[in-house]
């Protein structure tokens, strides 16, 4: 799955284009860049490829979530829904916009379910935010629906699912603004950066100031920009934009050796009574970076995984996972920050010690996650999937 799994020459080639000139940061200094510009270069790539407007590079998959929700107008006293399974940069950046995060449960498509969205929907709510996990899709049709009924906005959390479709749209182009992550153990990777996309204009200008310091971008130069709004520094450098640049140019590559390798993975297990698989809602757009599949209890998925391991095989079981589940997310129960919140956020945020998850906690106690990697010859692929299907027997 991950981008650096396929680093060479070509994100070599790029990068000296850079220390050639030695103007590593993507604003100013014109004359000496000899038009090298590797971040403009990466986000008009990105936009032809996606059919999407704008394209506003940052510094992390989690500066995109923040700088996004800057541009959507998310702040205090806003409440946005994400599901409870998702990676902690999800709620980090809701905080970090002085916004309530509002969990709630997900279903078999391991994403948000619909109709938790409708029953948390509350006169303070801003914004519904799908987490495309794993590779795979949030329906889409469902949520843009309930947006549309209560005048909300979508934010697409698309950091684990570059490449990833729905009915022939990329996801983090469908909704009013989404993000992608490139960090290093993503499809693609700049080492460290993000991406908001967005169709609207007025978002990307507000994106493309936040991200740096409120500059206009209107100016000869970077002094005599205007600063209509307060930002952040969520510049992305030209040396990640560069290893970037090259990686997108392997992204159908990357698709496509994952797409082969996890049909045959899927295949040989798919006969073992009791394993069920995770519900695409458009299966052809899945970027298939993980196989997931279900397992008949929790035990079961927990034997499974042990096995596998031990088989050498990256098996991921989110259930006590400190990074992607609700159960262990203790900082944030406690709201654990540095600096003081908000009483009112810090009650929201200590509800979540005793509020359940039944439907999420059967899904991923019963849900096993294989990453796909790039590398894998056929041998291996072949000797994997014997070994993923010795596992799950000797477990069930």
């Amino acid at each position: 799955m991950p981008g650096f799994e396929r680093f060479g020459e070509e994100e070599r080639k790029e990068v000296n284009d850079v220390l050639e000139t030695g103007i590593l940061m993507r604003y100013g200094f014109d004359g000496p860049r000899k038009g090298i510009w590797k971040s403009k270069e990466l986000e008009a790539a990105i936009a032809q490829k996606l059919s999407v407007k704008h394209v506003q590079l940052v510094s992390s998959g989690t500066a995109a979530l923040s700088t996004a929700m800057a541009a959507l107008g998310i702040g205090a006293g806003d409440e946005v829904i994400m599901p409870c399974f998702t990676f902690v940069a999800s709620f980090e950046a809701v905080l970090f916009a002085g916004a309530t995060p509002v969990m709630v449960e997900i279903d078999d498509t391991l994403t948000l379910d619909p109709k938790a969205v409708e029953a948390a929907i509350t006169p303070k709510t801003k914004a519904i935010m799908p987490v495309h996990m794993c590779g795979g899709m949030a329906d889409l049709d469902a949520l843009q629906a309930i947006c549309k009924k209560h005048h909300l906005l979508l934010l697409e959390d698309a950091c684990q699912a570059i490449g990833a479709t729905y009915k022939g749209k990329y996801l983090g182009t469908i909704g009013d603004a989404g993000t992608f992550s490139f960090d290093f153990v993503k499809t693609i990777t700049c080492a460290e950066g993000g991406a908001v996309m967005t169709n609207n204009v007025d978002v990307y200008t507000k994106a493309d100031g936040f991200s740096d310091h409120g500059h206009d971008h209107l100016g000869v130069d970077r002094g005599a920009d205007l600063h209509p709004f307060i930002g952040y520094n969520f510049r992305i450098s030209e040396l990640h934009a560069a290893v970037g640049l090259a990686q997108w140019r392997k992204l159908d590559e990357f698709l496509a050796i994952q797409r082969a390798t996890k049909k045959i993975l899927h295949d040989a297990i798919a006969s073992i009574p009791g394993v069920s698989f995770r519900r695409f809602p458009d299966a052809a757009g899945d970027s298939a970076t993980f196989l997931e599949f279900f397992l008949p209890s929790l035990e079961a998925a927990q034997k499974t995984t042990a096995a596998m391991k031990a088989a050498g095989l990256p098996a991921f079981h989110y259930y006590d996972n400190n990074w992607h589940y609700i159960r262990k997310w203790d900082h944030l129960k406690t709201a654990a920050t540095l600096g003081a919140l908000t009483p009112d956020l810090t009650k929201s945020l200590e509800a979540y010690q005793d509020k359940k998850f039944p439907q999420s906690d059967d899904l991923i106690g019963r849900c096993i996650c294989m990453l796909i990697n790039l590398n894998w010859s056929a041998d291996d692929i072949k000797n994997k999937a014997a070994a993923i299907r010795k596992a799950i027997e000797s477990a069930i």
